[in-house]
């Protein structure tokens, strides 16, 4: 269990109108402070501009530790920010712990995801490090918030910028595999992309969304938005079923939260079985079609 050193949460919002606004969101999960930037200057994600809000924020309030998230955002930000304090960054963190002396300790696969490389900064301050999405549990609401919002001054310079926004467009909304309860996941396993459609009926009867591994993307059988792992997505579904997926780390760290585990796979040996609740050893091309077909019939009884 780690120590409890003592330290306060604090937030930095940086954003255009109704940034105050969504800071007071915040509040409801016990952090004890949250310092808001808004400007108009800010509408419109400037990595130069926001850089230098939140730098001004670190340099008034000093933190031990500044966590980000692991978004292309986060990820082009955060060095900008580890370079002007002259400190360590490390990226793409899949765990943290913390000593009682405030050391973080950064926990992230590294020489290939052969190993789990226990990162930490002792000499300087502060520590900066990118979450994954989903590496940690959702803070829960209190029942009676305590902390408080500061409104901080943002000066001509701080949103004067070298990028240029030529234009806008919407993206429309569709829901991420980050945010799917049920996940359906080919692996190399699945030898053809004519081959994908079983694993995707499958997802279809139940009521969830077709994945894939590293590999199967980089033979072009499915894109990046939906490939699980370190160069992909983190995902904590409340199912996932694993077809033919062999269970490299640089897969099973970013998927290991899932709720339940359902792996098939011919190999007896293969390492998913040691991340599965449920190990079926059979040919995946006679289990996933059985299993969509009894789906099926049950909804339809």
């Amino acid at each position: 269990m780690s120590p409890n050193v003592g330290y306060q949460v604090k937030c930095i919002l940086v954003g255009g109108r109704g940034t105050s606004e969504n800071a007071k969101k915040l509040l409801a999960y016990g952090v004890d402070e949250v310092f808001v930037y808004e400007h108009k200057g800010f509408e419109g994600f400037k990595a130069d501009c926001y850089t230098d809000a939140v730098a001004d924020c670190i340099a008034l309030i000093k933190p031990s530790s500044v966590l980000i998230g692991a978004t292309s955002l986060g990820r082009s930000m955060a060095p900008r920010l580890a370079t002007r304090f002259h400190t360590g960054l490390t990226a793409d963190c899949t765990t943290l712990d913390i000593r009682e002396n405030t050391d973080m300790i950064q926990i992230r696969p590294a020489f290939g995801g052969n190993i789990m490389a226990q990162i930490l900064i002792t000499d300087s301050r502060p520590q900066f490090a990118t979450v994954r999405y989903h590496v940690m549990d959702r803070a829960e609401k209190v029942e009676n918030p305590t902390g408080k919002i500061t409104m901080c001054k943002v000066s001509d310079d701080m949103v004067k910028s070298k990028i240029e926004i030529l234009s806008t467009t919407e993206i429309l909304r569709q829901k991420s595999i980050e945010e799917e309860d049920i996940l359906v996941v080919a692996g190399r396993g699945v030898r053809s992309e004519k081959d994908l459609a079983i694993c995707r009926e499958l997802a279809k009867a139940l009521g969830g969304q077709l994945a894939f591994t590293r590999p199967m993307v980089e033979n072009g059988f499915g894109d990046t938005s939906r490939q699980i792992g370190l160069s992909g997505r983190t995902v904590r579904p409340k199912l996932m079923i694993t077809c033919g997926v062999s269970g490299a780390i640089q897969f099973t760290s970013c998927m290991t939260g899932s709720e339940c585990i359902v792996a098939i796979n011919q190999d007896p040996h293969a390492l998913i079985f040691k991340y599965a609740n449920y190990c079926i050893v059979d040919d995946l091309y006679k289990v996933v079609p059985k299993l969509t077909e009894l789906i099926k019939n049950g909804r339809e009884e």
